[in-house]
């Protein structure tokens, strides 16, 4: 998905579509209320027709004679070219010799006269305007605009200039953001007024199109080369309006205005009185007069600002969302949601910063479209490693789902491998049985068992398998079912059958499990208990009347940790109601919330007052002082308790 929509989007891109366009505009509009253009120099004066001029002089269209006094009264200044960004398309019928007056006054001046350009031809201009030649080095026809007719003054007016220019802006948009400084009307290619204002100022008498391929094209003016678009528009780089351009042309005409504020400067004449709906949009978002338009272009003619789009910038632009959309969808879908946006972060800020530094370097990029399909692709594949996870959830729920159940069984197998001393020794009257067992986990290491061996003595083990979990309850259900099988063939003592059970186990540990045993052999009739330690935890015993006592016995290590290894057998003859508590450490080990043991001396102390107690009331006392002292805290090991009382001779022969 990542990979689809930075195709369309690099496309989209490339071929420069509507959206991607506007985005552009927007963004170098956004570049120069960034960064106008600051006037380094003074090169233009505008000499304005403004409203003190017509409340002075009365209003637009002026005697033609009056306008002709303002040529003069300029012209005896010494300006470098005179640009008259206004038309006299139709003749003066105020005053008698008027259009005369003005040719005269325009003849040998370097006035640059306004021509515009428009879509259809007008009857009173049928052929093409007159303009200097204009020399291209290029082989392509390139694709100026295009205008079929033009408005211009009056042929008498018109061939007395010393240039024509045009000053059609030509915008597609309300705003003003490029100005055609070469255009074609008919066959005839006519340079902008800023232009020709130039050529007439340096003499040149021809213009260059110096044609280098692509977008890169420039237009000399004699020494000065402009760089413009390869339609022929020079892209404004504005500056903020300024009323230092203009002098009003009734200073002008009054004889107010010093004569050195024109010399060798170019001088505009433009209207700006209200009402006379010449005023243009900036991307600054301001409205200047349309003759302030020309003049920021002279000024960047002179000062060599400019703004260029490059050559393949929409395939650099292109080129530069697909790095960073190649970026996204390698470490996104391997990252962290905060790490992603971080680098989306990085990416737009980066695209930002290439954005603005190219603008410096007076080159227009735009970053907006590469950002904004970046973001898309970063969406989408934020979206598609979401919908991922969420998939790997559903399926990692379903898989414990699955685990669960399966452990579940596992559990109820492995409990229901656990003999029930109430049920399997009811009718006995020796000896009373309790056991329990509580996994940490669902199934745990940890095992008992008790059965009759023949008719007077009792087989009872309790072990524990290193580890915990799964593992542990395979290994511990291999171990009691072996230790079963040997003590029920052998019926030797616990210390070889401890000894038989060492090597069986060894043969099936793939895994180095060892496991720590308590197994007790005792005789109903007569009392005598024989037993065995392999590294476990040492029972206790309590005579009727007593106090606990650790029955201790260094019988050995656990089984599997050394092979060959002769357990001794141990002896004790219990009294009658004397019980024997067997137990794992998951009771002297557990732990509370503060990190402390329950230890041994709290469990003595728990025992003390239970010396005449059932083995049922031991291990449910027992289990309840753990469950207390732990409280919320999480089981650490499994728990198991089996306790065995043996009630006296008289009790075993009845």
């Amino acid at each position: 998905m990542g990979a689809a929509l930075l195709a369309v989007g690099v496309a989209l891109i490339a071929l420069e579509s509507p959206p991607v366009a506007a985005l552009r505009e927007t963004l170098f509009d956004g570049y120069q209320r960034l960064m106008p253009r600051v006037r380094s120099s003074a090169p233009v004066v505008i000499v304005d027709i403004d409203e003190r001029s017509l409340d002075s002089r009365g209003q637009w269209p002026w005697p033609r004679n009056l306008t002709a006094e303002l040529v003069r009264a300029i012209s005896r200044a010494g300006p470098a070219a005179i640009g008259l960004d206004v038309l006299f398309v139709e003749p003066d019928r105020s005053v008698a010799g008027a259009d005369a007056a003005l040719a005269q006054a325009v003849q040998g001046a370097k006035v640059v006269l306004g021509i515009a350009g428009i879509d259809y031809r007008d009857r009173r201009f049928p052929h093409p305007p007159r303009a200097a030649p204009v020399r291209s080095s290029g082989q392509r026809a390139l694709p100026l605009r295009q205008f079929d007719g033009q408005l211009q003054s009056r042929p008498e007016i018109d061939s007395a200039a010393a240039g024509r220019g045009l000053i059609t802006t030509d915008s597609p948009d309300r705003i003003i953001r490029r100005i055609p400084l070469v255009a074609r009307i008919g066959e005839v290619i006519v340079p902008a007024l800023a232009v020709e204002m130039v050529r007439i100022a340096t003499g040149t008498q021809e213009l260059r199109i110096d044609d280098r391929g692509g977008e890169r094209v420039d237009l000399g003016v004699g020494s000065t080369s402009i760089p413009i678009q390869s339609d022929g528009t020079l892209h404004v780089y504005f500056g903020p309006h300024d009323v230092q351009r203009f002098v009003s042309a009734e200073e002008v005409l009054s004889g107010k205005a010093a004569a050195e504020l024109f010399r060798d400067k170019f001088v505009l004449v433009g209207l700006s009185g209200l009402g006379l709906l010449d005023f243009q949009a900036t991307p600054l978002g301001e409205r200047i007069p349309g003759v302030e338009v020309h003049a920021q272009i002279l000024e960047q003619i002179f000062d060599g600002t400019y703004l260029r789009r490059p050559t393949g910038a929409a395939w650099t632009e292109a080129a530069l969302l697909a790095l960073v959309g190649v970026v996204f969808i390698v470490f996104v879908p391997a990252a962290r949601p905060w790490t992603s946006f971080v680098l989306l972060a990085a990416a737009l800020l980066a695209l930002a910063a290439a954005g603005i530094l190219a603008f410096m370097a007076g080159l227009l990029l735009n970053v907006t479209a590469p950002a904004l399909a970046a973001a898309a692709v970063f969406a989408a594949m934020l979206g598609a490693t979401f919908a991922e996870a969420d998939r790997q959830r559903r399926r990692l729920r379903e898989a414990q789902a699955r685990l669960a159940g399966e452990l579940e069984a596992a559990r109820r197998i492995q409990m229901g491998l656990l003999p029930a001393p109430r049920t399997i020794f009811a009718g006995q009257t020796g000896f009373a049985l309790e056991a329990l067992l509580e996994p940490a986990r669902m199934v745990g290491g940890d095992f008992y068992d008790c059965f009759m061996v023949d008719e007077n003595r009792l087989f009872l083990v309790v072990g524990d398998v290193s580890g915990k979990g799964l593992p542990a309850s395979l290994f511990m259900a291999l171990s009691k079912s072996l230790l079963k099988s040997i003590a029920l063939r052998s019926r030797s003592d616990p210390g070889a059958l401890l000894m038989l059970a060492n090597a069986e186990i060894c043969r099936d540990n793939a895994e180095s499990f060892f496991v720590t045993a308590f197994a007790g052999l005792l005789d109903v009739r007569s009392g005598a208990l024989a037993f065995c330690n392999a590294g476990h935890e040492p029972p206790i015993a309590c005579r009727p009347g007593g106090v606990p006592e650790r029955l201790e016995h260094s019988g050995g290590p656990p089984l599997c940790v050394l092979e060959g290894f002769e357990y001794p057998s141990a002896h004790r003859v219990l009294e009658a109601g004397e019980w024997l508590c067997v137990l794992t450490d998951g009771v002297t080990e557990a732990m509370n919330a503060a990190g402390e043991f329950y230890g041994a001396a709290r469990l003595h102390a728990v025992l003390k007052p239970l010396a005449s107690a059932a083995p049922d009331a031991v291990v449910g006392a027992v289990l309840t002082d753990v469950r207390k002292f732990t409280g919320t805290t999480q089981q650490s090991d499994d728990l198991t308790l089996l306790c065995v009382r043996w009630n006296g001779a008289a009790a075993s022969a009845r």
